[in-house]
């Protein structure tokens, strides 16, 4: 689904005066029926994201780092049982997942008297039965599950929905009798940045030459677009030529100005596809 920029940015408004919870989802989609859930969804989410990038130093502070482990020690000595780290990440307006890995963080520097590894606090985040303390683990694994937009639990769905997508277009390509070389392949041959799948045969979209095509299983918003495309699109336009990037949930219309250069942004999986095939037939 396109929207133009004047409908992201009334989305995007609404976003910054809910906080990101699931009944705010909810009123998203209440405030905006016409929209497609998905692409509803996955606004929610990298506004959030933004959000939280633009005050994650603020609660990383050594003296918030100290405050919220003492409220969760006085929050759990009187009433264990209580969310009281969910709710101190909503009172404080940070993401739950977040505020779990920095009171985690914090016990563990005093228990070992030693800054933990990241490889360990991932693990007990993933895994909060490794947390030597039952209460505490307890606490993250509350934190962790009702968090819709960071931790262990959202990585794992997002990493499930970008792979289904990966082979919802690898059965299309095949569908269409489209050879190429999938991502894995080109890896194996020593590419370091590669599209997810490369056409052994260009095609042409809506006029345009395609020679590769990347899946995104996101909304392309203008942030988000550029930096795919400084990390990744220009690059695989100068080692491949110009290529398709298809936004499952959706882009912002006016991104969609490098055509001429050589970067298309569709929504779906292009029906027009015109191959050499098809184009030597018709003469």
């Amino acid at each position: 689904m396109k929207l133009s920029k004047a409908q992201y940015d009334e989305i995007a408004q609404f976003l910054g005066h809910v906080q990101p919870t699931r009944q705010s989802l909810r009123k998203l989609k209440e405030k905006f029926p016409s929209q497609s859930q998905s692409t509803l969804l996955s606004i929610f989410s990298q506004e959030y994201q933004k959000q939280i990038k633009r005050t994650h130093a603020k609660h990383h502070t050594a003296e918030a780092i100290e405050t919220y482990y003492q409220r969760y020690l006085n929050g759990v000595m009187k009433n264990a049982a209580a969310p009281v780290l969910l709710d101190l990440a909503n009172e404080v307006d940070f993401a739950p997942s977040l505020m779990a890995r920095i009171v985690l963080e914090r016990f563990l520097q005093e228990k070992e008297q030693a800054i933990p590894s990241k490889t360990l606090i991932n693990s007990m985040l993933r895994d909060p039965s490794q947390i030597p303390d039952g209460v505490l683990a307890n606490q993250v694994y509350q934190c962790t599950v009702n968090d819709c937009c960071y931790g262990p639990l959202v990585d794992c769905i997002k990493h499930a929905i970008g792979h289904e997508h990966e082979v919802l277009l690898r059965e299309m390509l095949l569908e269409k009798n489209l050879s190429f070389i999938a991502e894995d392949q080109l890896r194996a041959k020593g590419y370091d940045k590669t599209p997810d799948f490369i056409l052994e045969v260009p095609v042409a979209v809506e006029g345009h030459i395609i020679h590769w095509i990347e899946s995104k299983a996101s909304f392309g918003d203008e942030s988000s677009h550029q930096a795919h495309l400084q990390d990744q699109f220009w690059s695989y336009w100068n080692r491949f030529g110009p290529g398709l990037v298809i936004y499952w949930y959706g882009f912002i219309e006016e991104l969609d100005c490098h055509r001429e250069r050589g970067i298309l942004l569709k929504d779906c999986f292009p029906t027009d596809i015109v191959t050499l095939r098809h184009s030597m037939a018709q003469r």
